[in-house]
């Protein structure tokens, strides 16, 4: 009985490996648009997908980081500034992908222009301080979509959405988690309205990585402390900010400067015939996180309790 059942298994891994081994054809005449090149995630996908000779079209915010991309890439590759939560911005890098593409279409989209900050608690930011990340990973994310919509459909080509696994596991106050939420919950909609269309969404969720963004957390937990409510600031004590900034410098070395283990999964969600609908990146994202998600709540909040210091006026 069991030889059967492991039989059946290893015949299951060995097609889901055979599947996701196959790529889709002429893959050096097929346009990606990518937010976010600045640097991270962006700017290394780039250049991994303009080296395999795609015809990548970059999307920094600054002029700087698209000279620089530039200058570290083929001819094929072009860019352009985009701010996510221009609406106007957005207009015209569409128009500039149009003109780009014709009559081809765009094979793929990939949303991965966003911000991130530090386990600040709720009480500590403002309204504002949450529209901030919100407005862009996942506003933004929406408004590039629905503009290069029409040009994917052309194409029957992917949507490849950056979301996190803080989307799955809310690890700490702010809009970062939020937004994660927000992406997963869009995506999934996404994708079951373009089936019909041919078109693929995919979600990539990463764990801890050594991203620049990642990199300022420590600069955006001293910010916020700094700024919050005198009653806030009281029931949570100095000593509290003094030990969660110092958990936060300790959690930093832990996270994997390998961005190819994010950059490999968002090309196979580019180039497989058969991409996944969700790709866990980093061994903290499946061997904690996941499981973790999985797990009640009342269990997490327990774990979370004896992870993260206590306040002031705790009870």
């Amino acid at each position: 009985m069991w030889l059967y059942l492991l039989a059946l298994l290893g015949l299951y891994f060995l097609r889901r490996w055979y599947r996701e081994r196959q790529t889709v054809e002429y893959l050096t005449e097929k346009y990606v648009f990518i937010t976010g090149c600045d640097s991270g995630f962006g700017r290394a996908l780039a250049r991994q997908l303009d080296a395999r000779g795609m015809r990548v079209l970059a999307a920094c915010l600054t002029q700087k980081g698209a000279e620089e991309l530039q200058k570290a890439t083929s001819g094929r590759l072009k860019t352009t500034i985009l701010d996510v939560t221009s609406t106007e911005s957005v207009a015209a890098a569409t128009e500039w992908v149009k003109g780009c593409v014709g009559d081809k279409g765009l094979w793929g989209l990939v949303n991965n222009a966003g911000v991130i900050n530090g386990p600040i608690p709720n009480a500590w930011l403002t309204k504002e301080d949450f529209a901030n990340v919100i407005n862009i990973n996942l506003l933004g994310m929406i408004d590039v979509t629905l503009h290069m919509l029409p040009l994917v459909r052309r194409a029957r080509g992917r949507v490849v959405n950056m979301a996190s696994m803080a989307g799955r596991v809310a690890v700490y106050g702010g809009g970062y988690s939020l937004s994660k939420y927000g992406v997963e919950a869009f995506s999934d909609t996404l994708r079951r309205d373009l089936i019909p269309f041919g078109v693929q969404v995919s979600i990539i969720e990463p764990g801890g990585f050594a991203t620049p963004l990642v990199n300022t957390s420590s600069e955006s937990l001293k910010a916020a402390w700094s700024r919050a409510p005198p009653d806030a600031r009281e029931a949570y004590g100095q000593l509290y900010f003094e030990e969660i900034y110092r958990l936060l410098q300790k959690l930093h070395p832990l996270c994997s400067t390998n961005l190819c283990l994010v950059t490999d999964q968002i090309e196979h969600a580019l180039t497989s015939c058969h991409p996944r609908t969700r790709y866990s990146a980093g061994w903290d994202a499946k061997l904690f996180y996941l499981p973790v998600s999985y797990l009640p709540s009342f269990l997490v909040d327990y774990m979370w309790s004896h992870i993260f210091p206590r306040p002031a006026q705790a009870v």
